[in-house]
């Protein structure tokens, strides 16, 4: 094997395809091998590097460490070789890496041991980079390290970036050797390019942008869940007519790497109110004097800027929230709220408020009105103002201990003198009772007059007859008496007149009455 020696660290004058010096210029041919001998303690080593003539990487640091340089030509130099499946390598972050080359060296050599280093031209010491504590638990070496090497690397970082090199030593100590260039690593990372909002009806177009090309198919994912119904081409989703439904997070990742998304982007969608509702506050049924809250709830972006309250078409309130403390019956109906942003309102639909209330406003009404006639029928009916209705009506007499009846009427039929009385009703819901005013049932009266009238027929009747009895007992009287003074009667009459008269004839009582009766008249 020719040699050449360093006299000095100043330079180092080798065979003409070889310089090196303190200015860190390497000068080397395409298949030019350095043999570095390194000075120990009582000892000499004589390692194989492979270099090519592009890499100067060697610099001052190399040139001041060596001590002595071979060429190495002939047959051992040119049968060291480790030949790399690929050069470069970019993979994504947290994926596995394999890097794997095929092996030839010298007839005669044993390899014993195979391995992997990182930045040869960095490190001379060239160590074993499993044993790097950065690589704990992610290295294996893989092959026969006869002919075939390999390195898998899991879970690959950001600070994994560095050649890579295979490292050969063999059973006899002079016989080492390093293959470089190696494999280069680049770690790089998916993530999205879109914009971060856009308003409702518009398009919008998703990037997943990545510094390796990627050949594998890109994947796209909302929420988590894969897409399968939008458009994808290539490395970019678009979106067409954005709605409401496609805010959400979004992520990529390549086919092969599924489990490797990229850093999520949020979209935002602008949109008017929609899906406005109004819950109320307690649930359940309201009943009078309690407090009530309604709540209008609305989904819109940017978020709604006030609500109107409506009871009807009535408006009634501003806000989020509407309260109604010590709610009255006259509160129930209909309520709906209005809710609006930038881009526009929309209204609920109406909740119903029924208020609850025991019963109010309890009378009594008497059929048939006017005056009650002994012996008639009279109905008692009992009127009431509740929610929920009413359910039952109780009847009493002032004075008695006891219901006189139930239900919303009372019948009394054949009324008499015990019937006459002060009447009132009860009526109750599941939220109370209230007892009506006392109303009177009587005889107004009528039975008196009947009374007095028939009186007063009976004695004009007595007086009528005692009259005619009068009259005919006169009557009867006073005939007696002319027929005892005829003579008299007719003395007058010749008084009277003085014309001739005819003779005399004989009269008989009937006569003497006629006459008498004529004269009368």
């Amino acid at each position: 094997m020719a040699g050449a020696s360093c006299h000095s660290n100043d330079s180092l004058q080798l065979p003409p395809s070889l310089c090196c010096n303190t200015y860190s210029v390497c000068y080397l041919s395409e298949s030019a091998q350095w043999c570095r001998v390194a000075a120990g303690v009582g000892e000499e080593r004589s390692e194989a590097v492979s270099y090519s003539n592009s890499d100067c990487l060697m610099g001052s640091r190399l040139c001041n460490q060596l001590f002595h340089a071979s060429y190495v030509s002939g047959a051992f130099g040119t049968e060291w070789s480790v030949k790399y499946n690929q050069q470069e390598i970019c993979a994504l972050k947290g994926s596995t890496v394999f890097m794997s080359g095929t092996l030839t060296h010298p007839g005669g050599l044993r390899v014993t041991e195979v391995f992997w280093v990182i930045d040869p031209a960095l490190n001379l010491s060239w160590p074993d980079m499993s044993k790097n504590p950065d690589f704990s638990g992610r290295v294996e070496y893989l092959g026969d390290e006869q002919k075939l090497v390999s390195l898998k690397l899991r879970d690959v970082m950001k600070k994994d970036e560095h050649e890579y090199c295979v490292r050969i030593k063999t059973d006899q100590e002079m016989q080492k050797y390093l293959q470089r260039p190696g494999v280069r690593l680049t770690v790089t990372e998916l993530h999205v390019e879109a914009p971060e909002e856009v308003t409702e009806g518009q398009t919008a177009d998703l990037t997943c942008k990545t510094t390796c090309s990627l050949t594998d198919p890109f994947i796209w994912y909302k929420n988590g869940h894969p897409l399968t119904t939008k458009t994808i081409k290539n490395n970019q989703l678009h979106l067409q007519t954005v709605s409401s439904e496609d805010a959400g997070s979004y992520s990529c990742a390549v086919g092969g790497s599924q489990h490797l998304h990229s850093t999520a982007h949020s979209l935002r969608v602008r949109y008017p109110p929609k899906r406005v509702s109004v819950s109320i506050s307690p649930s359940g049924e309201i009943v009078e004097d309690s407090s009530v809250t309604l709540t209008c709830s609305s989904d819109a972006n940017p978020p709604e800027k006030n609500n109107t309250w409506f009871k009807g078409s009535t408006p009634v309130g501003e806000g989020k929230n509407y309260s109604i403390p010590n709610i009255r019956s006259d509160d129930s109906g209909e309520y709906r709220c209005k809710s609006r942003n930038d881009l526009g309102e929309r209204r609920s639909t109406a909740v119903q408020i029924n208020v609850l209330y025991p019963p109010k406003n309890v009378s009594v009404s008497i059929s048939p009105s006017g005056e009650i006639v002994e012996g008639s029928s009279v109905t008692l009916t009992c009127s009431s103002d509740g929610n929920p209705p009413v359910k039952n009506y109780t009847w009493f007499k002032e004075g008695g201990t006891s219901p006189v009846g139930s239900g919303q009427n009372y019948i009394i039929i054949n009324i008499t003198a015990d019937h006459t009385g002060l009447y009132y009703c009860e009526a109750q819901n599941d939220h109370g009772a209230l007892r009506s005013a006392g109303v009177p049932v009587s005889f107004k009266g009528y039975p008196v007059i009947l009374y007095v009238a028939l009186g007063v027929g009976l004695c004009f009747i007595f007086l009528v007859v005692l009259t005619a009895v009068f009259w005919r007992c006169s009557e009867s009287r006073r005939k007696r008496q002319d027929g005892n003074t005829d003579q008299p009667i007719y003395a007058n009459e010749g008084q009277k007149d003085h014309s001739p008269r005819p003779p005399p004839e004989d009269k008989s009582s009937v006569y003497a009455n006629v006459a008498v009766f004529k004269k009368q008249r």
